[in-house]
């Protein structure tokens, strides 16, 4: 099939984007893009807001899931899924408490550092989105508390400092077993972004296809076009879909935009031959 112009990973200010869902549409329009998939991380109000639109865009539902595999952090975007499933919204239900109860704990320790309590301040710069660290760094730019959001996570926010607060993320196997029961494709989020030997990232997507993963990135920001051969090479070994995306947050990041990632070196198996079907 021709495929459309697209961008099947991006982010808004529902999760740590900085455009609302509204003027992200308006940007990717401006770009010529077909198709939209919002992916914000472990939310889906965007979705919601996307369906009340009118725009020439199709959009697919979307979202970026954070969940846990051998001691790591792997994203895990769904894709195509029904946005109404009970146990899709319970699932982001209970992470949406558990991203608060982090939230409230970030505050505690940014005051035990000398800083004053940024909690409102950081909820006011989510957008009513679930509050995550950059919106805390957002916040510090605002009060002045540092120059600029880098400076807030060198000092503050970054892993290791103390406002770096864990979370008890879902299994690798929840995440993906939740966007099948939504009717939706799991695909692996940008592999080569874990710092992991290509030994390892092989050894996670094994897992990933035996709990019913389906798909995996293989264009995004950063990604070299060695990186993506292998990447290639890895869909084709196990049967996976590919898709791509920007992973796009604020037009302040340079090095991408929504709708721009590398060339796709095959389009074979791409997931939109079975989304737009």
């Amino acid at each position: 099939m021709d495929l459309p112009r697209y961008d099947l990973h991006c982010h808004s200010t529902m999760s740590d984007g900085s455009l609302s869902p509204e003027d992200l549409v308006q940007r990717a329009e401006a770009r010529g893009l077909e198709v939209l998939a919002l992916t914000d991380h472990d939310t889906i109000e965007g979705v919601y807001k996307l369906q009340e639109l009118r725009s020439d865009l199709h959009f697919i539902s979307g979202a970026e899931f954070t969940c846990a595999w051998n001691r790591r952090i792997l994203h895990i975007v769904g894709l195509g899924f029904d946005s109404e499933a009970a146990e899709l919204r319970q699932y982001f239900a209970r992470l949406s408490e558990l991203r608060k109860s982090r939230a409230e704990k970030i505050a505690a320790q940014l005051i035990k550092m000398g800083l004053p309590d940024l909690l409102e301040d950081a909820a006011a710069q989510s957008g009513g989105g679930s509050i995550g660290r950059p919106h805390f760094a957002r916040a510090m730019v605002a009060r002045k508390v540092v120059s600029n959001e880098q400076q807030a996570f060198k000092k503050y926010l970054g892993v290791g400092k103390k406002g770096d607060v864990k979370m008890e993320w879902p299994s690798l196997e929840e995440a993906v077993s939740v966007i099948r029961s939504a009717s939706g494709i799991a695909v692996l989020a940008h592999p080569t972004k874990y710092k992991m030997t290509f030994t390892k990232i092989r050894e996670a997507i094994a897992d990933f296809v035996a709990v019913g993963g389906e798909g995996i990135e293989i264009s995004y920001p950063g990604v070299t076009p060695d990186h993506q051969f292998h990447l290639i090479r890895i869909a084709k070994d196990n049967g996976l879909l590919i898709s791509a995306g920007s992973d796009f947050h604020s037009p302040g990041q340079g090095w991408t935009d929504i709708g721009k990632y590398p060339p796709l070196k095959s389009e074979e198996n791409h997931i939109l031959s079975r989304l737009l079907n």
